[in-house]
């Protein structure tokens, strides 16, 4: 176990944990982004207007996974999920956390 996962819980065990209860995942690249290619079944909120969709998010009443291109703007999503009192994780890029899905 590296440093990172000791400090910050093994991310892998974390987003198997989010999908056995049934996590939402949301995908905060643009549009234009998404389109290209996306994990089946995910939703589209780019980072922008993620502030807009928290009451959306919050009535779902699901933990979220979130991801992007490349784990940076997932992660500044999660931070303000769970600012919001909405359980997230940074699942990182979102071609990577297909294959641990």
């Amino acid at each position: 176990m590296g440093l990172l996962d000791f400090l910050t819980g093994n991310k892998t065990d974390k987003i198997k944990d989010f999908q056995s209860r049934k996590a939402i995942i949301i995908d905060v690249r643009t549009k234009a982004e998404f389109s290209q290619g996306a994990i089946p079944g995910s939703r589209n909120i780019p980072l922008q207007m993620l502030n807009d969709k928290i009451e959306d998010i919050k009535k779902m009443n699901k933990p979220v996974i979130a991801c992007c291109a490349s784990g940076m703007r997932s992660a500044s999503a999660a931070s303000v999920l769970n600012k919001h009192g909405i359980e997230a994780v940074n699942g990182g890029g979102w071609s990577s956390l297909q294959k641990k899905l």
